[in-house]
């Protein structure tokens, strides 16, 4: 039999060689649904930094990514302004694999990055929404990760990390 590429990944997965990585975590989401007469859906951005303070990453920034014009959906993030001044202002968008649409309500999942190292963080989720309010929840995390979880009180329900 031949030794190929896929034949050496599937023995080291076998004998336990190639673990999955230690961050192998996902933040979940939750948008409650609103009875309002007018309903927009909010723009929300997740990002993760170090408990002590330092760089933030943003993890997703989900935001009205059609609108074009003279009123581009970029003109509002600086509502998110926690996120604005923690980065976002900084931020080319829109960026790969971070931007996204609006969501409607409902449980998203978005993927931690893997290449975390030990040591104590706090992912943070902010929405805001026109004619509407504004909110911050964070969620404290240390990596290796452990489930941790936090509930908004009106734009955001819950919000969480497990593993995957």
């Amino acid at each position: 039999m031949k030794d190929s590429p896929s034949m050496r990944i599937s023995l080291a997965l076998a004998a336990g060689v190639v673990a999955a990585p230690a961050t192998a975590a996902t933040l979940n989401v939750t948008i409650p649904a609103k009875s309002v007469a007018e309903y927009h859906r909010p723009y929300v951005a997740a990002w993760i930094e170090p408990a002590g303070g330092g760089q933030a990453r943003t993890l997703a920034v989900w935001y009205d990514i059609k609108k074009k014009g003279n009123e581009p959906g970029t003109k509002w993030l600086s509502d998110l302004r926690t996120w604005w001044r923690k980065g976002g202002r900084s931020l080319k968008l829109p960026a790969d694999g971070v931007s996204g649409a609006t969501r409607a309500p409902g449980a998203y999942r978005i993927p931690l990055p893997a290449d975390l190292k030990p040591g104590s963080y706090v992912v943070y989720v902010e929405a805001a929404r026109e004619n509407g309010g504004r909110e911050l929840v964070s969620v404290p995390l240390t990596v290796p990760v452990r489930a941790a979880s936090a509930t908004g009180r009106s734009e955001l329900g819950a919000v969480s990390v497990s593993l995957r």
